[in-house]
């Protein structure tokens, strides 16, 4: 299909919370087609919707290419169109997260450790799935840019305020990727 521009830091639609997918037709499947590709060919683990500049309730996980760290990621691919938390663990953990929508700024994110969710898949299957270990990281990351937050906005205010000349610098459109995005 088509390679799309990675939206970058800085850009409104990263900022909104996104809407239900009400269509279930082939412009859906070309987007999910485009997702996928330019996942792949920005070699990440995750991409949502509004990182491709739409505003709607999709994300795409793949940690295959992590099974060398994390073995039971293996097969690991999932695509969910509406997800929905409807559990999480009070117990929490930390890892060290980026984005291609950030690209060049990691930092330590503390999120639950184990969320069950509620999603229709590539097949328009609904699914109830639970998550944890690395799994549940990259789907709560990939979720939170439903809801308009990207990982920075988890960290702590002086963590942030460390970032912050990075996170300028991608805003202002001055940061290169290997990959197509724009600002």
């Amino acid at each position: 299909m088509a390679i799309r521009n990675i939206v970058q830091e800085g850009d409104p639609i990263l900022a909104k919370k996104c809407r239900q997918v009400t269509e279930f037709n082939e412009r859906l499947h070309i987007l999910l087609d485009d997702m996928h590709d330019t996942l792949k060919k920005a070699d990440g683990a995750g991409l949502a919707a509004p990182q491709v500049g739409v505003n709607k309730n999709i994300v795409i996980v793949d940690g295959r290419e992590l099974s060398d760290t994390y073995d039971y990621l293996g097969d690991f691919f999932r695509v969910m169109i509406n997800p929905v938390v409807l559990e999480e663990s009070e117990q929490t953990c930390e890892y060290s997260e980026g984005c291609l929508s950030v690209p060049g700024v990691y930092a330590e994110v503390r999120r639950p450790s184990v969320i069950k969710v509620e999603y229709y898949n590539e097949d328009l299957e609904k699914v109830v799935e639970v998550f944890d270990r690395f799994a549940c990281r990259m789907v709560q990351h990939e979720l939170s840019h439903l809801e308009g937050n990207l990982f920075v906005d988890n960290v702590s205010p002086i963590r942030r305020k460390m970032l912050m000349r990075k996170l300028q610098a991608i805003s202002k459109g001055s940061v290169q990727t290997r990959y197509k995005s724009k600002r």
